[in-house]
């Protein structure tokens, strides 16, 4: 049997918004141990027997940040294959295209199991041999879900009926009486999202369930750009044609229509971590319930969730808080309205603002770079890039940059010029001057960049020659 592991990894992470952001979503965020939930998901499969492979769908976007929060991790090196999405267009077409990759590269027996990435599950051994168990049933042709069993009567998951491994019936979220009733019965479920099924098993259901999703996707698939090195795929879909593709999840696609699915019970410690509650009860509460991350001075302070990784924050006489400060945003809320916060990321997002997209330090292929001050007329960044990484060659109509090195060397390519910029030295980039930025060392080298001009937006670019396929 080959077992394949399929990282879905897209979404937003509103709930746990000002940490999650759109180019820094849920999937990214470390937990105390250092580890994001990403490396977590990724590890939880690598890990499993049988693996070789990883497969992961992600936004084209968060590609090379994937691939770095990968490299921390894999220690084995086990070849990574990944499917990069122009937008979302939700479960149904991300798990077709998995299914179409995994018959293409390893043949219709192969077993997919689709993890998603900003989901914690604390006991590996009994999630292994949930695995196990759902192999078997999908080597028997099922589409199998996980269900967890339930300890509280919670109205955030949709819920599955069943007797052993079969199916009675799928439940929508429900209300807290019925949350209730269902709990009592012992006969119902927490749907997971995760699933295991054969590669050509899914193809087939989808065939008969959802045809034009299916149809459009290997339409895609055929006109997507595809590239191969060692031990590692990449599959980038074409933009035009995977907006044709319909936007469904493959739980009202396939899984609710068809009548070979079934159902692995387990308790493996799992969370969605779907709000800033379940993501604070991960730590150890004090004397007075408060669960802090970061330094926080309190007085007279109970049952709260305090994070802040940058400042000192100081709270008095409140209750039931939740209080999560960044550079950029300060989200302060009630831990009963822990859900809501996702109306404040959707309200940024209607507004255009920033805050909703990224944070002050932004991720690039190449490295970083962190915005530490800005006015209309100038804009002061922190640029670091990783050893033997490259800029594009670029050029910006509306402004002009000056660089200092302060840590390691530079090459540089200034107009017709190319030169070595070493720690304590600049040059000055006119606008309208091609210009590259490269680290020939093997230690980062970090840099100051101040640009002056009428317009300093990140979309004044022109790039030339990109390694990163950004052209």
């Amino acid at each position: 049997m080959k077992l394949i592991p399929a990282i879905l990894c897209g979404g937003a992470g509103s709930r746990l918004w000002p940490v999650s952001r759109e180019l820094h979503p849920k999937p990214f965020i470390r937990l105390a141990d250092g580890q994001s939930l990403l490396q977590k998901a990724f590890l939880r499969g690598a890990t499993l027997p049988g693996v070789t492979e990883v497969l992961t769908v992600t936004n084209r976007e968060l590609f090379f940040k994937t691939q770095d929060e990968f490299r921390e991790v894999n220690k084995a090196q086990l070849a990574t294959s990944f499917i990069l999405e122009p937008f979302g267009r939700n479960t149904a077409a991300a798990i077709a295209a998995a299914a179409l990759h995994a018959v293409k590269a390893h043949g219709e027996d192969a077993v997919l199991l689709v993890l998603a990435a900003d989901h914690l599950i604390a006991d590996q051994e009994a999630f292994a041999n949930a695995v196990a168990q759902a192999a078997v049933l999908a080597q028997q042709g099922k589409l199998v879900t996980f269900g967890i069993q339930p300890d509280a009567p919670e109205t955030g998951y949709g819920y599955i009926e069943a007797e052993g491994n079969q199916v009675l019936r799928f439940v929508e979220k429900p209300s807290l009486e019925k949350a209730r009733e269902y709990l009592d019965s012992g006969r119902f479920l927490w749907n997971s999202g995760m699933f295991c099924f054969q590669a050509g098993t899914m193809l087939k259901a989808m065939q008969q369930h959802c045809p034009d999703i299916l149809a459009a996707t290997q339409l895609c698939m055929a006109q997507s750009r595809r590239a191969e090195g060692k031990d590692l795929v990449e599959l980038e879909l074409d933009s035009a044609s995977f907006a044709q593709v319909p936007d469904n999840s493959i739980d009202y696609a396939v899984m609710e229509q068809s009548d070979q699915v079934a159902v692995v019970p387990c308790t493996i410690g799992w969370s969605d971590i779907g709000s800033w509650t379940a993501l604070g009860d991960l730590s150890v509460a004090d004397s007075d319930g408060n669960r802090i991350d970061g330094e926080a001075l309190l007085h007279d302070v109970s049952n709260c969730y305090i994070q802040s990784n940058n400042r000192v924050i100081g709270a008095v006489g409140v209750d039931n808080l939740i209080i999560v400060d960044t550079p950029d945003a300060l989200l302060v809320a009630d831990k009963a309205r822990a859900q809501d916060v996702k109306h404040l990321y959707k309200t940024l997002k209607t507004n255009g603002h920033d805050a909703h997209k990224h944070h002050l330090t932004v991720h690039r292929p190449w490295g970083t770079y962190t915005v530490l001050e800005e006015d209309p007329s100038f804009k002061i960044k922190r640029i670091e890039v990783k050893p033997g990484a490259s800029l594009s060659l670029q050029m910006h109509h509306h402004r002009s940059e000056h660089w200092i090195v302060v840590s390691g060397m530079a090459r540089v390519v200034n107009g017709e010029n190319e030169l070595f910029v070493n720690t304590n030295e600049s040059t000055y980039i006119p606008a309208g001057h091609k210009h590259r930025l490269e680290n020939p060392g093997i230690l980062n080298l970090v840099m100051i960049e101040v640009q002056s001009g009428q317009y300093l937006g990140e979309d004044d670019i022109v790039r030339f020659q990109d390694v990163y396929g950004r052209v």
